[in-house]
Order: structure tokens, then sequence, then C-alpha cells
């Protein structure tokens, strides 16, 4: 028989080695594809709400921020309003009478005490006594009371923005928060501002 030359021989392997490549490389990409996939049903599903939210359901909470809540349709009108007054307070700030307002330097003693006394008068019944939201008319609103105890340590809850909301209430945001300006002096307001603060003590940790 004769022999083959060795260059035929070699162009033999180098295609032998090329389709093998070929098929590797074939059957790399099925398996990723097969994977991405599987991944690509798993978010699709990890995106939709596990259940369907009761009516009146209202999320705000501490960890109210839950990737499950953004998108078309998904929003509680709790969540749509709170936001709506944040949103514009960020673009455009508050009414020009609330311009620069700066409640006092100073939180004496007796403003906290001042401030406790108007708080349980004019806005536990419904933020609760110690600003979590659980006062006795909380659960008939809609949306429900902001939880004060947190709002107020975050960096938005700054002087100007906290008397135009207790000052104007939410009617313009479609929430039930009353206003205040007609009822509360900014004096009182302040010692109100001052109580929270302070952490919402009992008046007896005063004493």
């Amino acid at each position: 028989m004769q022999k083959k030359p060795d260059s035929v021989a070699a162009l033999g392997r180098s295609t032998v080695s090329w389709i093998s490549l070929g098929l590797a490389i074939l059957a790399t990409g099925a398996v990723l594809w097969t994977i991405g996939t599987v991944l690509s049903t798993s978010a699709r599903a990890d995106d939709k709400p596990a259940s369907a939210a009761p009516p009146g359901f209202d999320y705000w909470q501490p960890e109210w921020m839950v990737r499950e809540l953004w998108g078309p349709g998904r929003m509680p009108k709790g969540m749509m309003v709170r936001l709506l007054r944040h949103t514009t307070f960020v673009h455009m700030g508050v009414p020009k009478e609330y311009e620069g307002a700066q409640a006092p330097a100073e939180r004496s003693p007796q403003m906290i005490a001042r401030g406790a006394a108007k708080y349980a008068a004019e806005c536990a019944r419904c933020h609760g006594s110690n600003g979590m939201g659980s006062g006795d008319q909380a659960n008939a609103l809609t949306p429900s009371p902001a939880l004060l105890a947190y709002m107020i340590r975050k960096p938005i809850a700054v002087d100007e923005y906290l008397l135009w909301a207790i000052s104007d209430g939410g009617k313009q945001f479609e929430s039930e928060m009353p206003a205040f300006r007609d009822t509360l002096t900014r004096d009182e307001i302040w010692d109100i501002v001052a109580y929270m603060r302070a952490g919402f003590p009992k008046l007896d940790d005063k004493k």
C-alpha cells in the first residue's frame, strides 16, 4: 500500500482537531444557553410579588423600599403619596413662606416637655405615642400615618420640610394629614419637632 505523504496526514489531523474544537464550543454554548434560560426564568419569577396585596394594604415601614414594589401598577397608594411629597421637596423645595425656616438651635428640657404635651394632644392619636404609626385612629387612615420615629432621623427631615409638612398637612398629596397652620403657632410646631428629635421620650423621663 502506498504511504500517504506527511502533508496529507497533517492536514487530516488538523481537520479532525478543528472539528473537535467546534463540537466542544457548540456543547459549551448549549450548556451556557440552558443555564441562562433557567436564570432568566428564575429572575422573572422573583420580580413578581408573592401574592396580591389586600385592598388598603400599606407597605410603609422601615424596610419599605423593597424591589417588588417598583414598577407600573405595583406601588401602593401610600407609598406614592409619600414619594410625591418627598419628590416635590427635592425638586421644588418648600413654599416661600417656609424657605429658610429654622428651629431654635437649643432644645431645652422645657421645650421638649411642651412639645411632648402638644404631640400627645395633636399627633399621637394617629402617629402613636412613640412615633411608630400605632395611634388609635391609624388603622382608619389610608395611607397610614408616617412613621415619624423613623423619618425624623433621615436627611430629608430638615427644619423647613417639617414645618411645611406640619403646617400645610397632606391635602395637596391626597393624604389625610390635617393642616395645623391655624391650630398651632410656629413656636408650638418647633416644640413638637424638638420632642420628636429627642426620641419621643415619656414625660416621666424628663423629671
